[in-house]
């Protein structure tokens, strides 16, 4: 007998509790997560009576995986843009949510008489949500396109480059028992700086590519390509000290902005599917009985603190930052749980040993405690954030709107405001874009050059690596030192006024900028003595200058073709939108919705769905494989995979979601047993007789179709729609026998009764048939 390896023995038992227990809890019509969590526990090491996972390292493996393709996943669908739009609102609800549960951890901590490490490590973990749950969760209930969900996004995805930073200042706290500012302000300039160059490199560079292949594109091809792309950033993400699951998202978003992004998101499911089942079964097999009973009056003081205390955090911090009261109160229950993260932070600090043996597993516990319940409250929000509106004062109610609207009311802008989008991104950018040039070519040129063209001279190697990096770096060089004039066909008067007279201070700080950059690209490759770079810098700066008529049409070019590839979507949109209806009020929203295979609005006109009656929405457009509808008409019929286009609340949208894009599996009364041909003799006084078969509505109570009728020992195949049914006719149907027996019962109590012949033809009986006619 072939002998079956651990691994694949273990996955296939993971998989198939994963399915057991999810057709349970669908059936029970409870969060499938919850049925993950609780297939891990059943095929964990503290469940002994069912057959266990054996090499759990590899299962953890395979679930970090699952947490890639879930990040992943997320990139591509709240892209760089997308979180830019909620920046601010994220940063500061990340922000306080994240100190407000740091505190209220390390006090909490202290209360039960913990180390002082030990409860800081406490609020760190405290402090950090599940990413995976949330999508999860968000997934399940159809929420993505809910008003709440970009803050909450954009919050955990701040959440996570925050915790990137924790890991740092705790380890240097763990280590020195002191804060270290410069350790901190070193980790997030350089995460800003990572961040901001592979965001120019992948909006410049992965459009073309795709471009360049897109004969070559298939499915298939195309699915293997998007994920060695993600696994390439997330290999670089991890060589240069971030964690793998930023790297997935960071591709994801890099790819949402492409015109394959929607295909890569669709071609990329079933995987992320599949790989994120594992992540939660994994995350149940770490719940451990003995770890609650033990600890079970603190795990249960934590889980209370981790619940109340993210609501309210995160629901304070977003209306700080001018959110509404109902958005900051579901986002304030959607964050209500502890995640990936949170494990790192505690492994961090079992590892340096600076915490009590006891804190992971209670992190574990609490982790899957709320995982469990992150479900349930998200699906309340509504219902909980509006009766907490209800019952806030009136007074208070006011000022708060009051708050927002100053908030979210832009005003005049300032000047600092209009130089940053004028000059300060463009020098940022360039700046990432040479720095990152400079790094790349000592990195990779000059062991290149000294192993192959300067063996015994290594300061000409360094000497010419220098100058390929110059020459690399000259266009963007040219970009940060020269100041273009403020054109009058772009700003307004005022605006080109105040740019103008700013003219002389922009060039100044220009300059120092470049000579800084010019600085570090000397300093990188030579050990010149510091007069030398005095003289050097100067010299480079004239070069850059001299040369500007040739690096400008170059640098422009790129320039044009990033920002073209960067805001292919939004010229996407505009051309989109220009064909459908004028924009709506501020309170409601045009949303997409792909109407399901599954859904009962299926073949029915638009008139009989009823849509803006039962929901009170208003149906824009139909996009149907390129054929708009604009506007539909009450005749037109909704089929499978159409894309409406609807206008309405938030709650107004979600309810007809619910029946657009229903996923049920095909039950209904249908039984394949139950369904062959079957023969029907109708009696005299039977309603039937005397009708044609077109208005007798035989077929609608058999749910099947009249293939044959037998007459006078006559065959007539296939009949005619005004063919006339007679006593004495023998009608063959293929359709459902259940529903014959049913007519067959209702007849019987009075009315006419059938008499009902139930036959299965098969090939030998049909050729007899055909030899005795």
């Amino acid at each position: 007998m072939g002998h079956l390896p651990v691994l694949i023995q273990d996955l296939g038992l993971i998989l198939i509790a994963a399915a057991v227990m999810t057709l349970l809890f669908k059936q029970l019509r409870q969060p499938i997560v919850l049925g993950y969590l609780i297939a891990g526990f059943l095929v964990g090491p503290h469940f002994t009576w069912l057959p266990v996972v054996q090499d759990q390292k590899s299962i953890e493996i395979w679930s970090e995986i699952g947490v890639i393709f879930m990040l992943f996943g997320l990139g591509l669908e709240f892209s760089f843009k997308k979180l830019v739009n909620v920046g601010k609102t994220a940063s500061i609800t990340a922000t306080f949510e994240i100190f407000a549960m740091i505190l209220v951890g390390f006090i909490v901590g202290r209360m039960f008489g913990w180390s002082t490490m030990s409860s800081l490590f406490l609020g760190a973990i405290l402090s950090m949500s599940s990413t995976t749950i949330i999508v999860k969760a968000f997934d399940e209930q159809g929420l993505k396109g809910r008003s709440f969900a970009p803050i909450v996004f954009g919050v955990l995805i701040v959440e996570d480059l925050i915790a990137i930073l924790l890991l740092v200042l705790l380890g240097s706290i763990a280590v020195t028992q002191k804060f270290s500012g410069g350790d901190l302000l070193y980790s997030s300039l350089q995460l800003i700086f990572f961040l901001i160059l592979w965001f120019v490199l992948g909006i410049y560079l992965l459009p073309a590519f795709l471009r360049l292949c897109r004969k070559l594109l298939t499915d298939e091809i195309l699915l293997i390509v998007s994920i060695s792309l993600c696994f390439l950033m997330v290999i670089i993400a991890v060589r240069v000290g971030f964690s793998a699951a930023l790297g997935a998202f960071v591709m994801g978003s890099l790819l949402a902005e492409t015109s394959k992004g929607t295909k890569i998101e669709h071609l990329t499911l079933p995987v992320k599917d599949l790989f994120s089942a594992i992540f939660f079964v994994s995350v149940g097999m770490l719940i451990d009985p003995a770890v609650l009973e033990k600890y079970f009056g603190t795990i249960l003081i934590i889980v209370a603190i981790t619940v109340i205390g993210k609501f309210f955090g995160t629901a304070i911090g977003a209306l700080i930052s001018g959110c509404s009261i109902k958005n900051s109160m579901q986002a304030g229950m959607s964050m209500a749980q502890i995640g990936e993260f949170s494990f790192i932070i505690a492994t961090l600090g079992k590892t340096l040993g600076v915490t009590n043996d006891f804190l992971y597993p209670i992190a574990v516990a609490v982790s899957a405690v709320t995982t469990f319940t992150t479900p349930y409250l998200i699906k309340s929000s509504d219902s909980v954030a509006g009766w907490l509106s209800a019952r806030i004062p009136e007074r208070v109610h006011l000022l708060l709107l009051r708050y927002e609207t100053a908030m979210t009311d832009s005003g005049q802008e300032s000047v600092l405001s209009l130089l940053w989008k004028v000059h300060g991104i463009k020098i940022v950018l360039n700046s990432v874009i040479v720095i990152g040039i400079a790094l790349a070519v000592r990195y990779a040129a000059v062991p290149l050059l000294g192993d192959n063209f300067f063996q015994k001279q290594p300061t000409l190697a360094s000497y010419a690596a220098c100058l390929i990096a110059v020459l690399l770096s000259a266009p963007f060089l040219w970009a940060v030192f020269v100041t273009g004039q403020p054109r009058s066909g772009v700003y307004d008067t005022q605006t080109l006024a105040i740019l103008q007279r700013l003219q002389i201070g922009v060039s100044v700080i220009r300059l120092f900028i470049g000579c800084i950059l010019v600085g570090i690209i000397i300093g990188n490759f030579t050990s010149i003595h510091a007069f030398s770079g005095f003289v050097l810098i100067p010299v480079m700066v004239s070069v850059v200058l001299l040369f500007s008529r040739h690096f400008e049409p170059l640098y422009n070019k790129i320039e044009n073709r990033f920002v073209s590839h960067l805001t292919y979507k939004e010229q996407e949109e505009i051309r989109e939108k220009s064909k459908l209806p004028g924009l709506v009020p501020w309170n409601v929203s045009l949303t997409e919705f792909e109407l399901s295979q599954h859904s009962p609005l299926v073949a029915q006109s638009l008139q009989n769905s009823k849509l803006k009656n039962r929901f009170g929405v208003t149906v824009a457009m139909i996009d149907r494989g390129g054929m708009r509808l604009i506007p539909p008409k009450s005749d037109d019929l909704l089929l499978p995979f159409d894309k409406i286009y609807l206008i309405g609340t938030d709650e107004q949208l979600a309810a007809a979601q619910k029946v657009i894009e229903t996923k049920m599996a095909v039950e209904s009364e249908f039984d394949e047993e139950s369904f062959g041909l079957v023969s029907l003799i109708l009696n005299e006084e039977h309603p039937f007789v005397g009708n044609r078969i077109r208005e007798c509505g035989l077929r609608e109570s058999v749910n099947g179709l009249i293939v044959g009728i037998e007459r006078n020992e006559i065959r007539y195949l296939n009949p005619e729609p005004n063919m006339v049914l007679l006593a004495g006719d023998v009608l063959w149907l293929v359709g459902d026998k259940g529903r014959i027996k049913k007519l067959q019962r209702h007849n019987g109590a009075g009315e006419t009764s059938l008499i009902i012949k139930s036959v299965t033809v098969n090939r030998h009986e049909s050729e007899e048939r055909g030899e005795s006619d």
